[in-house]
């Protein structure tokens, strides 16, 4: 094998501006988007949002590797999404696309032999097309449904040949329309923990409502009840407080084991103990949403110096207890 000549050593001043070079580059092809999301983009949200199927991606080469990035990030905030391979697709992987679909076809020339070949046979299937392409008047472009135009982009590579600051902008975009959709879907944190069981997420489930008590664990009281039997039904739930609800188990007011002691202190009597809750309780009180982070309530539990909080929804109805012993274990900083 003959012999490689060693490259020439490179001075640190070459290579930080080179990578900084790269990275402006980059940075401006991003930042050259905004002034183009114009009202195209709100009708490629629209069709996603009323697709009854699926969005299926394709893309080649390059493309098809943001795709897939795309793709995932679909469907793991709430747009049900696959990846369909143009190439495959002509030799049987067709079969996936459904009437009921929105394809995202992903190419920066819009000239792409498997892509274009692909149309007429997605538009005979039935399902729109959104394109994410430079320009609306490439093949590609003026055969979709909604173009999503990225411009003339000058790449970041040195040869300004290798997809670089292409791709970059691509898959902001990309990000750009899922994370729009998740946000007009009303995604929220607990459904994001649903769709990730495994990995960091799955072993230390970050969400209140993951790891809130509920039932005989979530000792409730009713205003007018008296304090003797709330006391015993927070002692058989082993629970740092009960939370006093109305009617409508809307959280009204929490009474603590840190009420209790100071009531002792004060020389608590029999008397005292069939008073009504509603007199010993803390009015209003600390509170924490179900799809709140824990780390958040780890925040609450150590600034108030408190170990229970009750959890409630979007109408205040108290849904669990978050008890402080539940997440000492699992090391979550707030």
């Amino acid at each position: 094998m003959p012999h490689q000549p060693s490259p020439p050593a490179a001075s640190t001043v070459d290579v930080l501006e080179s990578a900084r070079e790269i990275l402006r580059l980059e940075a401006d092809a991003v930042r050259g988007l905004i002034e183009r999301v114009d009202e195209r983009f709100v009708a490629a949200v629209e069709m996603i949002l009323q697709c009854r199927g699926r969005v299926v991606v394709t893309g080649m080469g390059k493309a098809g590797i943001i795709g897939r990035k795309i793709q995932a990030t679909l469907a793991s905030t709430g747009t049900p999404a696959i990846f369909m391979h143009p190439a495959e697709a002509t030799h049987g992987d067709l079969g996936m696309l459904l009437a009921a679909d929105v394809v995202l076809a992903l190419s920066n020339s819009g000239e792409g032999d498997e892509l274009v070949r692909l149309l007429p046979h997605i538009k005979r299937i039935g399902a729109n097309v959104i394109a994410i392409t430079a320009s609306a008047e490439s093949t590609l472009g003026r055969e979709s449904d909604v173009t999503l135009e990225l411009g003339h982009i000058e790449e970041a590579c040195p040869i300004r040949l290798a997809p670089s600051a292409s791709t970059t902008a691509m898959l902001a975009l990309g990000d750009a329309l899922a994370l729009t959709l998740l946000s007009l879907r009303d995604f929220t944190p607990a459904q994001y923990a649903q769709f990730h069981p495994g990995g960091e997420l799955g072993r230390k489930p970050p969400f209140v409502c993951n790891l809130m008590r509920t039932g005989e664990r979530c000792p409730l009281a009713t205003a007018g009840e008296n304090l003797g039997d709330v006391l015993g039904r927070m002692t058989r739930a082993r629970a740092g407080c009960v939370s006093v609800v109305d009617g409508d188990d809307r959280l009204i007011g929490v009474f603590t084991d840190g009420d209790f002691r100071r009531l002792v202190a004060d020389g608590l009597g029999a008397n005292e103990l069939r008073q009504p809750i509603d007199r010993a309780m803390t009015r209003g009180g600390l509170r924490i949403h179900c799809e709140k982070l824990v780390a958040e309530a780890m925040g609450v539990f150590q600034a108030k110096k408190i170990n229970a909080l009750p959890v409630v929804d979007d109408d205040d109805v108290v849904v669990g207890l978050l008890d402080v012993q539940d997440i000492v274990g699992l090391r979550i900083e707030p």
